[in-house]
């Protein structure tokens, strides 16, 4: 990004938003250096619109439902992102997966984070998944996407010791602790123009 711009990020959710909640607090800190121009989701109840609410920031529902396709769904989420010419589209905690259409309209410029050590434990229970497979360390991952799941390349991980007797709802807790660190710092590197994908590895300037 060209310096002294303040790039325009959307973050999509569907439930409680404690990762978009971070990014809130990082912005307004300073810490990245742009703007949350529109919060997306397709849950009417979900806490996360009232976080955006609560720190102004324009929010914007769409029921898929509405929608004949999900690729119809996707076009009017990015009719939106155009008009406030975002940049950078944030997955947190958006329980949808997101079309061809929408990667090749945001081709490395859409980010998720998944709670574990990617490639393992792909998926929507990748807590539960690395706590039954045995697993002596997980943690989350921050990546581009792209058009298969949880695929992308790699921003950052933080590892995190699996400790015995460990609970689904513990070992959770921790992941989304170190979640709500390094996803800000994601966003920043790319903010700040700092990220280069080369193949599959993205190299940190």
């Amino acid at each position: 990004m060209e310096e002294g711009v303040i790039v325009n990020i959307a973050v999509l959710c569907s439930g409680s938003g404690t990762n978009l909640q971070a990014i809130i607090d990082s912005v307004k800190s300073g810490h990245i250096p742009a703007n949350i121009a529109l919060v997306v989701s397709d849950n009417k109840d979900a806490f996360a619109l009232k976080r955006a609410q609560k720190a102004a920031i324009e929010t914007l529902v769409l029921n898929r439902k509405d929608f004949k396709t999900r690729e119809d769904f996707d076009k009017e989420i990015i009719k939106n992102l155009k008009k406030k010419n975002v940049e950078l589209v944030v997955l947190a905690g958006f329980m949808r997966l997101i079309s061809p259409y929408f990667i090749k309209e945001y081709r490395n410029r859409i980010v998720n984070i998944h709670p574990a050590l990617l490639p393992a434990f792909k998926g929507t229970h990748g807590i539960k998944d690395a706590l039954e497979y045995g697993a002596k360390v997980t943690g989350p991952t921050v990546h581009f996407v792209d058009e298969q799941l949880d695929n992308g390349p790699i921003i950052l991980q933080k590892a995190i010791e699996i400790k015995d007797g460990d609970t689904e709802s513990a070992l959770l807790e921790r992941v989304h602790k170190e979640e709500h660190k390094i996803y800000p710092e994601a966003i920043k590197l790319f903010v700040e123009g700092r990220l280069t994908i080369e193949g599959r590895r993205v190299v940190v300037k």
